[in-house]
């Protein structure tokens, strides 16, 4: 009997390509330019994370592509609009492309106006089957999540124009979350989109989305949230800057994964079924956006222990956020454990998912308008 060989994989290393190379120097360089320019700003901890933030997006970079001239432009309108206040915060309202287009403020305007758009398009395209408008859904997220970003960075620089003392990243209160929670969802969903290569989902995940924009704007017009504030005592810790995105990539993949519930609910009673992706593949969406936010969230958990430990001197407190952050995850557990053990499909679970996202919002936001404890600081 003659054996046949086959031929050793190609490690993964040797698959880059050099434009890939070319972009991890991009992110050191990058890196080297925010040392030189802040690191009398940043502790050790600021440096660490800034450094293993290289590696993570390099990885990334790589496995995702459309998400690198996401970051190069990023970079580059957020560098721009800095540069262009000169040191001074009050161009935010003189400066003709900050005034208009990067400010943060502005920048977050267009953000939501975008996402607004793009889940009109996605709409047009569900009702007419065009192709082309759910291309432009697709275009409006990626050019939405383009200013929301750039909105974060130029307002991050704003908040040590105001003063050293007050500068801080802008995850820090309910208004800037939500911007988060948006960007985070979409970038979510755009990387389910081009995997299943399915636009469709778009008109049931973006809604999810202005319904936050939506939030947003109230809380910017009615209780005038955008303007930066000094972080509480409790906030002011590395902690903040890795357990808050954690968080919110898990609020983000439970809400796409409610979404997409309720598209399987309509697909199996035969509802928009021939416009929407096979019950197998939204079922498969649904259970991968569930397992990454469960481990996100689980993450996030901890760290949030280990940062209680140090603010307030203990693990846990079964403060009401806490609480409701537990139920969350028993939630999901159950989720996953049911449909990895028991083998179970179908519309139970995507009804589950439905309601998971009711919980969700309960902990998100609930928690902070009818509860009070030591996560007062996110009241409304």
């Amino acid at each position: 009997m003659e054996l046949t060989q086959t031929a050793p994989q190609e490690s993964f290393f040797k698959r880059l390509s050099w434009f890939d190379w070319l972009f991890a120097a991009f992110l050191i360089g990058g890196a080297g330019y925010a040392l030189n320019l802040y690191s009398s700003y940043m502790n050790v901890y600021d440096k660490s994370i800034l450094l293993a933030a290289v590696g993570v997006f390099s990885v990334l970079g790589w496995n995702w592509k459309p998400i690198r001239p996401l970051m190069i432009a990023v970079a580059v309108l957020s560098l721009f609009a800095i540069s262009d206040y000169h040191g001074d915060l009050a161009r935010a309202n003189q400066a003709f492309f900050l005034k208009y287009l990067f400010a943060s403020q502005s920048a977050i305007m267009w953000m939501s106006a975008l996402f607004v758009m793009a889940t009109l398009s996605y709409w047009i395209s569900l009702a007419s089957r065009s192709e082309f408008a759910a291309r432009v859904g697709s275009g409006l997220s990626w050019a939405a999540i383009l200013m929301g970003l750039v909105g974060m960075m130029v307002r991050w620089y704003e908040s040590y124009l105001i003063s050293p003392d007050v500068g801080h990243i802008p995850i820090s209160n309910l208004y800037e979350v939500f911007i988060l929670f948006s960007i985070i969802t979409a970038l979510l969903y755009l990387h389910y989109e081009r995997l299943y290569n399915n636009r469709q989902l778009g008109a049931f995940v973006l809604p999810v989305i202005s319904a936050a924009v939506g939030f947003l704007l109230w809380y910017a017009f009615d209780r005038q949230a955008q303007e930066i504030q000094p972080l509480v005592p409790a906030l002011q810790s590395y902690w903040m800057k890795i357990h808050v995105p954690a968080n919110f990539i898990g609020y983000g993949s439970f809400s796409l994964a409610a979404m997409v519930g309720i598209a399987y609910l309509l697909a199996s009673k035969g509802i928009l079924a021939s416009r929407l992706p096979k019950l197998e593949v939204l079922d498969d969406v649904m259970y991968k956006s569930i397992a990454v936010g469960f481990g996100f969230f689980t993450v996030a958990t901890i760290l949030g222990s280990l940062w209680a430990a140090e603010a307030w001197g203990g693990y846990w407190s079964w403060d009401p956020k806490e609480t409701w952050a537990l139920i969350v995850w028993l939630n999901y557990a159950a989720w996953l454990h049911i449909r990895l053990v028991k083998g179970l499909r179908g519309p139970m679970l995507a009804w589950w998912a439905v309601v998971g996202l009711f919980v969700t919002l309960f902990a998100f936001l609930g928690v902070n308008m009818f509860l009070s404890g030591l996560h007062s600081y996110g009241t409304l």
